[in-house]
C-alpha cells in the first residue's frame, strides 16, 4: 500500500540542500516512499574536459546524497543528472518518472525585491501540473499545524482533500480558512446600507462554506474553520501567523465566484512571502492510494487496513480487512476494524452485522473452552 509512491527531490547542492534532503527523507519515511534524486546543470558550452570534470563532480555529490538516503532506510534509485533549464528539466523528469510530488528548496530570494522565493522554485510552482512541496530554507521537518485556504473552487477542493489526508497521517491540527473579499467602497457617493450588505454577504458566504465542508470527512480530527474579511493574501498571511502553521497547502488556480482566478493570484502573493514550507496543487493529488496487487499475509492485510482506516480511506480499509477474513474468518481484530469503518461511513446496519459476528465468535470460543 502506497499513498506517496515516488518523490522527485531536486537539489542544487547549495547551503540549504542538506536541510532539503532531511525533509525529503522524513516525508519518505512517513509514507514508505521512494526518493529519486535530480540535479540540473546549466546548458552552457564548456570545453569538453571542463564539462567532464563538472559532470563527474555532480555525479559524486549525487552519489553521496543517495548513500545518505539509503543509510536512512529509504528506497532510492539511480540519481538523474540533466542539462538545461532548471525548471523545465525538473518538470519533465517529474512527468517521466510519474512522481507524486516534486520536493524542492525555496532557493535564493531576489535581493533587489521583497520576494523571498527563489526564481527556480517559483517557475516550478507556476509551470508544474504535479504537486510541488517547497521547503523553506533551514526549516526542520515539522507538521504539527496545517493551514488550508479555500475559495470553494475545484483546486481548493483538491488542496483540502490532501490537507486532510496529510493531517491525519501526522496527527496535525488543520485550520481551514476562507476570505470574503467584498466590493466595499465607503467613499462612494451612493446611499448604500453597507452594514446590512456586509452581514447579508457574510451570512450567505458562511452557508456556502458549510456546504463546501460537507464534502469532506473531518471526523476524529483536530480542526477548525474561520471566515475572514479583507484582501485574501493579507488575511491568509495573518492566519499563518495566528495559527503558527508549519505548512500551508493551497490550490494554485481558483475560479471564485467573487473574483475569477482569485486563488491563483492570492497563492502567488502568499508563497512569495514564504512564511513557511508550502504545497501547491493544481489538478493532481499528492496523496494517491496504490494497493499492491498480490496475496499477502494476514498481518500485512490487517496492518494495511488499520493504516487506511487511520488515513480515512474507509472503503479501501474494508477491502483489506475482508482479505484478512479470507485467510482467517475468525480474526476478531479484523471484525472490529470493519465495524469501525462502517461506523465512520454511517452504515449502522453493517456495524451491527460485524459486531454480532464478533460476539458470536467470542461466544463459540467461550462455549468450547467450557
Amino acid at each position: 500500500m502506497k499513498l506517496i509512491d515516488r518523490i522527485l527531490l531536486a537539489t542544487d547542492f547549495k547551503g540549504s540542500s542538506e536541510n532539503l534532503v532531511r525533509n525529503a527523507i522524513e516525508l519518505a519515511r512517513a509514507y514508505e516512499s521512494k526518493i529519486v534524486l535530480l540535479h540540473v546543470l546549466p546548458d552552457e558550452k564548456y570545453e569538453s574536459k571542463a564539462k567532464y570534470v563538472i559532470e563527474e563532480a555532480a555525479k559524486k555529490q549525487l552519489d553521496k546524497i543517495r548513500n545518505w538516503i539509503y543509510a536512512e532506510g529509504i528506497k532510492t534509485e539511480t540519481p538523474i543528472l540533466e542539462h538545461g533549464s532548471f525548471s523545465e528539466r525538473i518538470i519533465q523528469t517529474a512527468n517521466l518518472i510519474d512522481a507524486n510530488v516534486i520536493v524542492i528548496g525555496s532557493g535564493e530570494p531576489n535581493k533587489t525585491e521583497t520576494i523571498r522565493l527563489g526564481h527556480t522554485a517559483e517557475l516550478v510552482v507556476q509551470q508544474s501540473d504535479r504537486p510541488v512541496w517547497v521547503v523553506k530554507n533551514n526549516a526542520p521537518f515539522k507538521i504539527g499545524s496545517i493551514l488550508c485556504p479555500v475559495d470553494f473552487s475545484p483546486e481548493s477542493e483538491l488542496a483540502l482533500k490532501n490537507s486532510i489526508l496529510i493531517a491525519r497521517r501526522f496527527n496535525a491540527e488543520l485550520n481551514i480558512v476562507s476570505v470574503i473579499q467584498l466590493p466595499y467602497h465607503k467613499t462612494t457617493g451612493l446611499k448604500v446600507d453597507w452594514e446590512v450588505k456586509y452581514e447579508t454577504s457574510r451570512s450567505e458566504y458562511i452557508k456556502e462554506f458549510n456546504t463546501f465542508l460537507k464534502k469532506f470527512n473531518l471526523k476524529s480530527m483536530d480542526w477548525e474553520k474561520e471566515v475572514m474579511v479583507g484582501d485574501p493574501s493579507v488575511e491568509i498571511l495573518k492566519a499563518l501567523s495566528n495559527y503558527e502553521s508549519d505548512l500551508v497547502i493551497m490550490g494554485f488556480t481558483g475560479m471564485s465566484s467573487m473574483n475569477k482566478e482569485l486563488l491563483g493570484r492570492t497563492t502567488k502573493k502568499v508563497i512569495r512571502q514564504l512564511p513557511c514550507s508550502f504545497i501547491t496543487l493544481k489538478s493532481i493529488d499528492i496523496i494517491a492510494l496504490k494497493l499492491e496487487n498480490r496475496i499477502q499475509s494476514l498481518e500485512y492485510h490487517y496492518n494495511s487496513g488499520m493504516q487506511l482506516l487511520e488515513d480515512g480511506f474507509f472503503n479501501d480499509a474494508i477491502n483489506e480487512f475482508k482479505a484478512c477474513l479470507t485467510i482467517n474468518d475468525m480474526h476478531l481484530p479484523t471484525l472490529k476494524g470493519i465495524a469501525l469503518c462502517y461506523e465512520e461511513l454511517g452504515e449502522i446496519d453493517n456495524v451491527e452485522k460485524y459486531n454480532n459476528m464478533e460476539e458470536e465468535i467470542i461466544s463459540r470460543v467461550w462455549d468450547y473452552d467450557e
